[in-house]
């Protein structure tokens, strides 16, 4: 399994290779790890390589004691930097989102587009959410078929979504949804000047559809996709849709 090293801890990340300067990456929301990108690892046919990360306390990365949204965003450039990628397609769901963002605003010549799924520039956090994850995540857990997921998503993978969750220590998970909670880029939108692409489920409570409709409408190169019949796990839940945006939207740059 590929691992490269970060502060003393070992960071895993699945790759599928194609070109080895070029790489779309993918990043995965609050208490998550590179299992939510499996359909695309399996069925994307690019020409880029495809890596998707697990991030610091995160599936099977190592534990770090304090865990940050600068954290993040420096292990991807780490992952960057020890892959020596030269072109970079970033693509991140929900937390994942954030990181993109930020990494992007802090390093503007690294990144050749952006892809944004059930995100936004700004990511309040339900203090039910909050609560749940901080003292009962039994709670948190038991709510993901009906916040996270369309009505009619199969049984299937969200009982293998949850075991995957399960996975995650509640610390984690309520970290992750306090990042969040304080993330807003509100104001410096409209300063990312790459080719973006906006996806959301039509469904989606977490991460409404104008949280995306924000991106089309301050991103000045941006495409915007919703996707019917999905919500905030759309990657899992509609993959051939989400895997036909992400192939038009890269056909386009």
């Amino acid at each position: 399994m590929p691992f490269f090293e970060y502060k003393g801890k070992n960071i895993f990340y699945q790759i599928k290779e194609k070109v080895p300067t070029k790489a779309l990456i993918f990043i995965h929301g609050s208490g998550g790890s590179s299992y939510i990108w499996k359909e695309q690892m399996e069925q994307l046919n690019l020409d880029f390589s495809l890596i998707a990360i697990d991030l610091p306390s995160h599936g099977k990365s190592g534990e770090f004691k304090k865990l940050s949204l600068d954290l993040y965003v420096d292990v991807v450039r780490n992952l960057i930097d020890y892959l020596s990628l030269r072109e970079v397609i970033l693509t991140g769901h929900s937390l994942g989102g954030a990181i993109i963002q930020s990494f992007y605003l802090k390093y503007p010549e690294r990144v050749s587009a952006l892809i944004l799924c059930g995100t936004g520039a700004r990511l309040r956090v339900s203090p039910v959410i909050l609560n749940a994850t901080k003292n009962n995540v039994k709670e948190y857990l038991e709510s993901i078929p009906i916040g996270a997921f369309y009505r009619r998503t199969s049984k299937e993978i969200i009982e293998e979504y949850i075991e995957e969750a399960e996975k995650t220590a509640p610390k984690v998970v309520h970290t992750d949804f306090s990042i969040c909670d304080k993330f807003d880029i509100m104001d410096k939108v409209k300063r990312i000047r790459v080719p973006c692409l906006a996806i959301v489920g039509k469904f989606d409570k977490l991460t409404p559809v104008k949280y995306s409709i924000y991106f089309k409408d301050n991103i000045e190169n941006s495409d915007l996709v919703v996707i019917d019949k999905a919500s905030h796990l759309v990657m899992l839940e509609k993959p051939e849709e989400f895997n036909l945006a992400v192939l038009e939207f890269i056909d386009k740059i």
